[in-house]
């Protein structure tokens, strides 16, 4: 008896200029227990990019409040510690609005500017342009949590249906549906993406975590707590951890916790400055955040590390001093 077995290898076959990264091949199984390696064509393997949060290139932070509302677009190099530069505008000027991010473009949801709002953008990365309209979500809220899967934004909570999760399609321009319910009422809460779940830390005054699925429609379920209680946190994340950094009360707490147990989060370290509602961009090495609030609004970026625990430094300014910015990254 033969059987094929279809295996992805990280290290694998290495052919057509692959380096046998992500390889799709064929094992034949036989009766003597062991596996066999199949002759296959070369030309019909296929390269399975792997898909990662955390951007290589540049952060964004869009739109905001600092006395007015702001449609602006602000784009800053991970590379170099510099000011921010205008990227494009907003189709809304508006704020406390979630942000996500695909390999190629970058989204915001909701908002609010005197009402709330349920519109999506979406602007490109490699082009300074004015962004389009994507759809809407289900319900228009703002204090939204933005998170990301490889083809899928999420917006999570929000103010005023604050246990409501949305999802939509990063390729098609269509109004969001309806993906299940936070655990609790949700708002002024900040995102984190895996691979296949979405995080959401801090809440409204709480520090609690919620997780949920990205391929099945349920109610996320409890996943811990932060070290310390607080709302309008900012997020970030890597393929093993989510961060969740500042809050409400001008805290200056960086938090990590593990996306595989549920556990409370653990002090990382301390932001530059203690402030709240700024926007987050995740590189793979390094959490930024952009913009916020002591208590008067900045525009400060903070950068810290993800291998080891330390302070974070000041790494730049954005163009326009503001808070509640949605933040995204290439």
């Amino acid at each position: 008896m033969t059987r094929k077995i279809s295996h992805s290898l990280i290290n694998g076959r290495t052919g057509a200029g692959t380096a046998g990264q992500g390889l799709k091949v064929e094992w034949d199984s036989t009766e003597d227990g062991e596996l066999h390696w199949m002759d296959v064509d070369e030309s019909t393997l296929e390269y399975v990019v792997p898909w990662a949060f955390g951007g290589t290139n540049s952060g964004f932070s869009s739109g905001g409040y600092g006395g007015s509302y702001y449609n602006t677009i602000d784009k800053f190099l991970f590379s170099s510690n510099t000011t921010a530069t205008d990227h494009g505008d907003l189709t809304i000027s508006k704020a406390a609005l979630a942000g996500h991010s695909s390999t190629t473009d970058g989204f915001t949801s909701g908002g609010g500017n005197g009402g709330t709002e349920n519109t999506i953008n979406k602007f490109a990365f490699s082009s300074n342009v004015t962004a389009a309209d994507h759809g809407d979500l289900s319900v228009a809220r703002e204090g939204i949590a933005g998170v990301s899967s490889s083809d899928k934004g999420f917006s999570a909570g929000g103010y005023p249906n604050q246990t409501v999760l949305d999802y939509w399609s990063f390729s098609s321009n269509t109004t969001a549906t309806d993906h299940g319910d936070m655990s609790v009422n949700r708002y002024a809460t900040s995102g984190q993406s895996a691979s296949d779940y979405g995080f959401c830390s801090g809440n409204n005054g709480t520090g609690t975590i919620d997780k949920f699925a990205y391929a099945s429609n349920t109610t996320a379920t409890n996943h811990g707590s932060l070290s310390v209680n607080r709302s309008w946190t900012t997020g970030h994340s890597t393929p093993d951890y989510g961060w969740s950094a500042g809050g409400g009360g001008n805290s200056d707490v960086i938090d990590r916790f593990a996306f595989a147990s549920n556990t409370t989060a653990t002090d990382w370290g301390n932001l530059s400055q203690g402030r709240s509602v700024s926007a987050g961009q995740s590189s793979t090495d390094y959490g930024h955040m952009s913009g916020g609030s002591t208590g008067s609004y900045v525009n400060t970026i903070d950068k810290y590390a993800f291998a080891t625990s330390s302070d974070a430094t000041d790494f730049g300014d954005l163009s326009v001093t503001r808070a509640h910015a949605a933040g995204q990254q290439y």
